[in-house]
């Protein structure tokens, strides 16, 4: 027996977005549009009137109430898969808790993804990071940043030597790296252990700073010096350290760190 399509709701301040995904989507006969809105007031009385929407595509910075505040507000929460232009803090936070989305201008292929992802869920289950009990926290935080709340990102990082605690100066730290289960702030190509993971310094440093490039470096964006791009592909950071040191780009980060650098 086939099963029946799953109900999709669209919820973007921008028309012509929901236009173009509403476009996209309308491809697909696994799922049928139950509904969209480009104001998430409307879109929040609709949601919480109708129980029958299985998944929900949400725009993340709307004004009035940007997606996570939405969410938050829910009282039942369907399969979410946000949308976003561009908003660094959220992309790692979405990386670090598994968080399903799409890069606007959505693209075929990532859609496909998703809604392959999407189609081995029958009946919809809720993924992982929507089950946490810590959800309710999580996208207070989230909601909080992109309000322009959080102002509180550190200037200084502790490394500890056995009994000795020294501290880093932020501005000087090129890049962090993960290796052999422990984590290391680089400074004048000299490496400083610090206890924190990849992930955690993800969430707390200033994101228009530090961007992850390889899930095992962390990458302060001040002291990039080049970018070097190999006939094959593979894209190379040089700094402008002592070393003149080099760090490999995952090619699921390429995009990302154009965007950022602008090249």
């Amino acid at each position: 027996m086939e099963s029946a399509p799953l109900r999709a709701y669209l919820v973007d301040d921008e028309p012509l977005a929901i236009e173009r995904l509403g476009r996209m989507l309308a491809n697909y006969d696994s799922l049928r549009i139950a509904g969209s809105s480009t104001d998430p007031a409307q879109a929040l009385e609709f949601l919480n009137a109708a129980a029958n929407v299985d998944v929900l595509f949400l725009d993340i910075q709307m004004p009035g109430m940007n997606g996570f505040e939405l969410l938050s507000r829910l009282d039942v929460h369907p399969f979410v898969i946000f949308t976003t232009a561009y908003d660094q803090y959220a992309l790692r936070a979405f990386e670090v808790n598994s968080i399903d989305y799409l890069l606007k201008p959505v693209e075929t292929g990532q859609l496909e993804r998703a809604l392959a992802k999407l189609g081995r869920l029958r009946p919809v289950a809720k993924p992982d990071w929507q089950r946490s009990t810590d959800l309710p926290a999580m996208l207070k935080e989230l909601a909080a940043s992109l309000a322009g709340q959080r102002a509180d990102y550190p200037r200084r990082i502790a490394s500890r030597v056995g009994e000795r605690i020294s501290f880093l100066d932020l501005d000087a730290v090129t890049h962090f790296v993960a290796r052999d289960k422990l984590t290391y702030a680089a400074v004048n190509g000299r490496e400083h252990c610090v206890d924190q993971t990849i992930a955690d310094l993800e969430l707390k440093l200033a994101p228009g700073r530090f961007l992850r490039i390889h899930r095992a470096v962390l990458l302060n964006l001040d002291w990039v010096q080049e970018v070097n791009v190999s006939f094959a592909g593979r894209v190379l950071v040089s700094l402008k350290d002592e070393r003149h040191s080099q760090l490999p780009v995952a090619r699921d980060r390429v995009r990302l760190l154009r965007s950022r650098m602008d090249f």
